[in-house]
């Protein structure tokens, strides 16, 4: 870029344009949101059959495509509008020293050079004569330390700093400054119109209607590629709290300016995804990006994998070379489209629309997801159910399915009110490659090692469900906490979590009204008291078959407290009746109808205190 190109131009024009997109892209995201909620709900509310979920399936694809639509989008118009303000920044400082140039006595050929008139006193007889000077970006004042990493640059900017001292017209010092901010100005212009183009021009999608896992794989390197050329613009926009608690999380988002939020998420939708205290709207709208584009990945990578040898030696070095990855690859794919078919099935047997809260496919070494049924920042009621050992993204359908069967047996006890449940799974939960030996505990599982670590991630899960529903409603949701086996453990392990915002004190526990330990081994506590629980709000539940070896394992094994868990009565729960046969069948449904075990949770989740089936009451 010229001098003559940056004092024409007009950053407004790129504005325009961002402007363009921004409708585009707030288009799109209003399309998307309709064609997965509203309309698959609504028609799976009033018709059935195949041409119904044929329909539907077509919906869905073309929600994708708006989807793809409202990302790049929303990349282009961070792009432009980072564009626009540097270059009106560049212009900014040409104004500038084009108005100091006109004040000190010089004027500015249309190259940019400076001239200057004679000036000082007489050399020879003679008033020294004026001149041309042209300016340099890299000039700096002869003050500026000396940059060996640099010294050709500073070595030049100190002649030059002598040259104006010894010069006898003082009007070429002057000119000399004006020329190098000129200078500055279009070296500035020309970097950012260098660092962008690329990036504008990347911007653009394949001519078809089909959004390809290849697609979303680019979509996530455009992404990359804003994020570098972005970093000053990122720069200028207050960061979240560093370490913050999510309640500061909560008013940091609250206090950015849409376009900010909206250029947050564009840039970052991996550590929007992650903050605790922010909207569901909007960690769900930043884990799905996160969601897409990985899986773009993922599927792109894998089909890049040769295919494997029939056998022989060619089988042998395609297992050592390509095995291990493949089977990770692909045991992460079938999670990610676990939770694909979870947004795909909005409006079957009723279910609500779903917020994914949490995604990372490689997060604790097993993965993150936490995904809801149901918005819980609105909600009247809201469970959060942590699972227990073996958990990990592949195997996640089986937890993701217990959060629904939890959502529809609730709902339909309190069909007035609205039901949100949660499954949480953002932790290193025990597993082993041990096949289950009645009668044996998991080795990982015989320690709360693992629940100390995820302790600090529940928790503060739990304060920003919180913070969210508050700001949402103004008031807090009747919240119930549910650990299975394992899961209970990591729950004892946070209610004792002592962090930087949060020291743990029996007055002021976790911000849930209830809590539920399904199949047991032990919360890392003698009595429900120990954890801050209010009593008669502590509730358990126990199995038969395996589940049965699990609590006792975990009794000899010290999860408990002094060898106490749970379904003990001097624990101090509510001992609630169940009707599972092994550890895994307390959230069974037959026929639409909902098992004892699953019943009694959902009574808990609602309120419903009363009508939960009691073996033993608590007491003191």
């Amino acid at each position: 870029m010229d001098f003559a190109t940056l004092k024409t131009l007009r950053p407004a024009d790129f504005e325009d344009a961002a402007d363009g997109y921004r409708a585009s892209r707030d288009m799109a995201s209003t399309a998307k949101d309709t064609l997965n909620g509203q309309v698959p709900g609504g028609m799976r509310t009033a018709l059935r059959g195949e041409a119904v979920e044929a329909a539907v399936k077509q919906l869905q694809k073309l929600s994708e495509s708006f989807h793809y639509v409202q990302v790049e989008c929303g990349l282009m118009v961070t792009s432009l509008t980072t564009l626009a303000g540097e270059l009106r920044a560049a212009q900014k400082k040409l104004a500038a020293a084009l108005e100091a140039a006109r004040a000190g006595g010089c004027s500015v050929n249309p190259d940019g050079s400076v001239r200057y008139p004679p000036g000082g006193d007489k050399v020879d007889g003679e008033i020294p004569a004026g001149g041309t000077v042209r300016g340099s970006a890299s000039a700096q004042g002869s003050s500026a330390p000396i940059d060996l990493a640099d010294d050709t640059n500073d070595t030049a900017s100190a002649l030059r700093d002598q040259a104006a001292n010894q010069h006898p017209n003082p009007y070429y010092g002057r000119a000399q400054e004006y020329a190098d901010r000129i200078a500055q100005a279009v070296a500035d212009a020309t970097e950012a119109d260098e660092r962008w183009a690329p990036q504008i021009r990347r911007l653009k999608a394949d001519d078809d209607l089909h959004v390809s896992h290849a697609d979303w794989a680019d979509a996530g390197r455009d992404r990359e590629g804003a994020q570098g050329a972005a970093t000053e613009y990122v720069q200028g926009i207050d960061a979240p709290p560093k370490n913050g608690d999510p309640e500061g999380n909560a008013e940091w988002w609250k206090g950015l300016s849409r376009d900010e939020k909206a250029a947050y998420v564009a840039l970052n939708p991996a550590s929007v995804g992650a903050l605790d205290g922010l909207p569901a709207e909007v960690r769900d709208e930043a884990n799905r990006v996160v969601l897409v584009e990985t899986r773009g990945r993922y599927e792109t990578e894998l089909q890049a994998i040769p295919a494997r040898p029939a056998g022989g030696d060619e089988r042998k070095d395609w297992d050592d070379k390509h095995e291990k990855r493949y089977e990770h690859l692909k045991g992460r794919l079938d999670g990610m489209a676990t939770i694909q078919s979870r947004f795909d099935r909005v409006g079957q047997d009723g279910l609500p629309e779903a917020y994914l809260l949490g995604f990372d496919a490689e997060a604790n070494k097993d993965g993150r997801v936490i995904i809801a049924n149901g918005n819980p920042d609105t909600a009247d009621h809201t469970a959060i159910y942590v699972p227990g050992t073996k958990t990990d993204l592949e195997s996640i359908e089986d937890e993701t399915s217990k959060g629904e069967a939890l959502w529809r047996e609730s709902s339909s006890l309190a069909p007035s009110q609205s039901v949100s449940t949660i499954t949480w799974f953002d932790y290193d939960a025990p597993r082993t490659a041990k096949p289950f030996v009645e009668g044996d505990i998991l080795p990982e599982a015989q320690s709360d090692d693992y629940a100390r670590r995820g302790a600090p991630q529940l928790r503060s899960f739990l304060d920003g469900s919180e913070a969210a529903h508050r700001i949402a409603t103004g008031e807090s949701a009747h919240a119930t906490l549910i650990g299975h086996s394992y899961g209970s453990t990591l729950i004892g392990d946070t209610a004792k979590h002592t962090s930087e915002y949060r020291p743990f004190s029996i007055s002021d526990p976790l911000p849930v009204d209830d809590v539920v330990a399904v199949g047991s081994p032990g919360m890392q506590a003698r009595h429900a008291a120990d954890l801050g629980f209010e009593f008669g709000h502590m509730w358990a539940m126990g199995g038969g078959g395996d589940d049965k070896w699990v609590r006792e394992g975990g009794r000899y094994a010290g999860l408990g407290g002094d060898g106490v868990i749970p379904t003990d009565p001097e624990f101090g729960a509510n001992i609630m009746e169940s009707d599972a046969e092994g550890h895994g069948e307390f959230w069974d449904e037959e026929d639409g109808v909902a098992s004892l075990s699953l019943r009694n949770q959902a009574n808990v989740i609602v309120g419903r205190y009363g009508d939960v089936a009691l073996k033993r009451e608590a007491s003191w």
